[in-house]
């Protein structure tokens, strides 16, 4: 007897699954900024606290250890664009443009438009009152860099 084959997700539902995962990462990734915390301790605090709804939880345990993991290379990556030093950055939009840059930078499955509108949907949420500016402004200029083969087929 075979077992029966679980419903797929549209597109529609996977979209909103990683919103969620990404609303759920900017908020670990802020933690894991201010506190020093080992990302896995704060995926499992996140996993017995918090109500994770309809969340891509892979897409959002990718998020928050891939970060961290790739840390160096995303912030050279972003400080050419930054009007200041990425420390002196607000923590909460330090954290999306850290994601953004690493899905633009490990997602490429992700198209960047969608990649930046999340995260100035973001921005908009958990940002400062203009905070959604700043970050649209810095990833339109570093995705010339870190797409420039997906733009260049637009």
């Amino acid at each position: 007897m075979t077992e029966p084959e679980a419903p797929r997700k549209t597109a529609r539902q996977i979209n909103r699954a990683r919103h969620a995962a990404r609303r759920l990462a900017v908020q670990a990734l802020y933690q894991w900024q201010l506190t020093g915390d080992h990302p896995k301790d704060i995926l499992a605090q996140f996993r017995e606290e918090r109500p994770l709804g309809d969340a891509d939880m892979d897409y959002f345990r990718e998020l928050l250890l891939g970060v961290p993991e790739h840390v160096e290379a995303i912030d050279t990556a972003v400080e050419p664009y930054l009007d200041r030093p990425l420390d002196r950055v607000d923590p909460v939009e330090r954290a999306i443009l850290r994601l953004a840059v690493y899905e633009m930078m490990q997602r490429l499955d992700v198209p960047y438009r969608v990649v930046i509108n999340e995260a100035v949907d973001l921005a908009k949420v958990f940002g400062a009152e203009q905070g959604h500016r700043f970050v649209n402004g810095v990833l339109d200029k570093a995705v010339r860099q870190l797409r420039s083969v997906e733009l260049g087929s637009r």
